[in-house]
């Protein structure tokens, strides 16, 4: 590391729109970053800022293969690991089914031993999807899920199921001390524009004029937790000192329908968009709402940016991705490496 006096943190998936928020969140409490990410998803432009931060690194590696031996416990001893690394979007984690499998099992078990043999904090970065197309509403982390074990979704679904459990196993045999966040739909900038999620796709539409398309009959419902939100009740998780009772779900618990997020859009953007109906994908939930007690209860906290003020910050940067003038060539990610 260029530093070595502060706390490291290890952030896989640290490219990503999620993790590269927790990097800068995690710098600003004044620790180091290193962070980790094959750019299958993550995009080095979100971690351009970065670059000339003395206490930020950058490796590039995929952690459903051995980690490089930068990553070694005789190399660097992180207290806090991240696990972030995975495509969650449909179009995205379901390009390679494979590998994303591999990544929520044989990545969460490379990271738990890293951790196990540094001392390191866990945290592992689980989803709602685990709830599957819910038959309990709103979800609470007791409830087991209704999850199609063989369709289009299982790869993602049952990888992050697994990687819960390959967490609390090493939890249970005290081989680490570990946290699981099941994370809800959440969207803010640096989003990808073709990750396939409703929050990105109709701002999009919406803002090039061109046909929203709505899957179904727009009546599903989804809850909306802005980036900012998220990533407190991330850092909030990973720095409470007594072990928790389990997973904890971290969302907003206002449930919308999918018809009633396109208007909100249509009107902020004074958009001319049609819509247009196309067929509810396969194993599409019907209902998403996080019941986040355990949140409050042992974290004090509660989402508190309204999807007013979250939408618009969101536009305004995806107004700004759009008019920016995208490299040919994705930036060499050497720029910023240990």
């Amino acid at each position: 590391m260029k530093n070595g006096k502060a706390k490291l943190a290890l952030v896989a998936g640290g490219a990503g729109f999620l993790g590269s928020h927790l990097c800068d969140r995690l710098l600003a409490e004044g620790m180091e970053v290193l962070c980790l990410d094959n750019l299958q998803t993550g995009r080095m432009e979100n971690l351009r800022h970065l670059e000339r931060d003395s206490r930020f690194n950058f490796v590039q590696a995929d952690i459903s293969e051995p980690l490089p031996a930068a990553l070694s416990a005789s190399r660097i001893r992180p207290t806090r690991i991240f696990n972030l690394a995975c495509a969650a979007s449909p179009p995205h984690y379901q390009a390679d089914p494979e590998h994303t499998m591999l990544t929520s099992v044989l990545g969460t078990r490379s990271l738990l031993r890293l951790a196990e043999a540094t001392g390191a904090r866990f945290l592992q970065a689980s989803t709602s999807e685990i709830y599957g197309d819910p038959e309990m509403h709103p979800q609470r982390e007791d409830y087991w899920g209704n999850v199609n074990p063989t369709g289009p979704r299982a790869c993602y679904d049952e990888g992050k199921r697994a990687a819960e459990t390959l967490t609390f196993d090493f939890g249970r045999a005290r081989r680490a001390e570990v946290r699981v966040v099941r994370i809800f739909n959440t969207y803010g900038p640096r989003m990808r524009a073709d990750d396939g999620r409703v929050v990105s796709n109709v701002i999009n539409q919406a803002l090039a004029d061109e046909d929203i398309t709505i899957y179904g009959d727009g009546s599903q419902t989804r809850s909306f937790c802005y980036v900012d939100d998220l990533i407190e009740g991330i850092f909030r998780l990973m720095s409470l000192d007594a072990t928790p009772p389990g997973a904890v779900n971290i969302g907003n618990p206002v449930e919308l329908t999918v018809s009633d997020l396109v208007e909100k859009v249509l009107a902020m953007t004074g958009s001319r968009s049609r819509l247009v109906r196309c067929p509810l994908p396969v194993d599409d939930p019907r209902r998403r709402r996080p019941d986040i007690t355990r949140a409050r209860e042992l974290l004090g906290w509660s989402p508190r940016v309204a999807l007013a003020e979250g939408l618009k910050s969101t536009i305004a940067w995806f107004e700004q991705d759009m008019a920016r003038p995208h490299r040919a060539a994705a930036p060499q990610p050497s720029a910023i490496a240990l």
